[in-house]
């Protein structure tokens, strides 16, 4: 387990469950939460991937670290052929991005990330009610509050709120209505006085959600973490966003945006076909179909079925992954592209396979 924030305790638990399963060893720069973590299951603490890797015979590896973290551990799974399970965002940028995918084309390796939406069974429902009726209007809203990690307000942290936080409804889009083309993006955020928090994030910055140090290593940023008094340099990431969406299929779309909310006020998709018109969150799903409204409620908490189908396939079971690392990485690009399209003010086109967004010709 490369982390040892809140995310990374919720895996191990998922892991101790399963018959079997040994969690070794977890790498973390904060040594003590590392200890703390690894005490749950018997296993040894480390304060880096690297040392994990060089000390322990593994199966497989977990990498749950925030944004800014990805890169190494991924590349240094990659060359000693480990399967590996990665929680989104894949990687804070698109460059960062390319080059795990460039390391990961062309091997058999087993991969797994934590966009869970897709393992619902509600969204399987609409899946097949779209197969029907394919989409011609997608609505995509992330309406929230700001997580607490102060790295998450900063773009060399998180990359952004709809990078870090609403791409996990983006992934959900793409999985009920197909690949988007095209994207126009607008982003905005009110000017105001620094605030004063922990410093700017760093490969030995906080973990997901916990205020925790995750593992970033060698190849990483080079942020660094420093102590809570310190100032945090003025947030940078967008308050509000609003991208327009051109999907291969021909079905239009929007996706929406912000962190300005005390609370989490929406999160979800939502479809209009023909004669149909659907919303999915992470726990329902409404239909209204030819006059008829209805209602299904999430048969339970998806966020292990990612863990079960990862584990099943690494045994040499059957693949039954719904977001690879690949998969995943088609959505980063989505992500990556609205929020570049927003930084610039022009309309990108996103390539077929796994290259640059580019402008649209004039």
């Amino acid at each position: 387990m490369v982390g040892a924030g809140a995310v990374a305790a919720r895996h191990l638990r998922t892991l101790q469950a399963m018959d079997g399963v040994e969690v070794a060893g977890v790498a973390d720069p904060a040594l003590e939460r590392a200890r703390e973590l690894a005490g749950e299951a018997g296993a040894a603490a480390y304060p880096n991937h690297m040392e994990l890797l060089a000390a322990e015979h593994l199966d497989a590896l977990y990498i749950c670290v925030p944004p800014f973290a990805h890169g190494a551990p991924e590349l240094a799974a990659i060359e000693a052929g480990l399967p590996f399970f990665v929680e989104k965002p894949v990687a804070i940028d698109q460059p960062t991005a390319a080059g795990i995918a460039a390391a990961l084309a062309g091997r058999q390796l087993v991969t797994c990330t934590g966009y869970h939406w897709r393992w619902l069974d509600i969204f399987d429902r609409a899946a097949g009610l779209l197969a029907e009726r394919p989409a011609r209007l997608v609505q995509c809203a992330w309406l929230d509050k700001v997580p607490p990690p102060p790295w998450w307000l900063r773009r060399d942290g998180s990359g952004g709120q709809t990078i870090e936080q609403t791409t996990h409804v983006l992934d959900t889009a793409r999985g009920l209505a197909g690949e988007v083309t095209e994207v126009h993006a607008f982003g905005a955020r009110a000017a105001r006085a620094a605030r004063t928090a922990a410093t700017p994030p760093t490969p030995r910055s906080m973990g997901p959600r916990t205020g925790r140090v995750a593992d970033g290593g060698a190849g990483s940023s080079g942020l660094s973490t420093a102590p809570a008094e310190a100032a945090l340099p003025a947030a940078d990431i967008h308050e509000v966003s609003v991208a327009s969406l051109r999907f291969a299929s021909g079905a239009v779309g929007t996706v929406a945006s912000s962190c300005l909310l005390p609370r989490l006020h929406r999160a979800g998709v939502q479809v209009v076909a023909d004669g149909l018109s659907l919303e999915l969150s992470e726990t329902e799903l409404v239909v209204e179909a030819d006059g008829r409204r209805s209602a299904w409620k999430a048969d339970a908490d998806a966020r292990p079925r990612p863990d079960r189908d990862f584990v099943a396939a690494v045994r040499g079971g059957p693949d039954r992954i719904r977001v690879p690392w690949p998969e995943a990485y088609r959505t980063h690009l989505l992500a990556c592209a609205i929020t570049r399209s927003a930084d610039e003010g022009r309309p990108l086109l996103l390539p077929e396979g796994s290259g640059e967004p580019q402008g649209v010709p004039r």
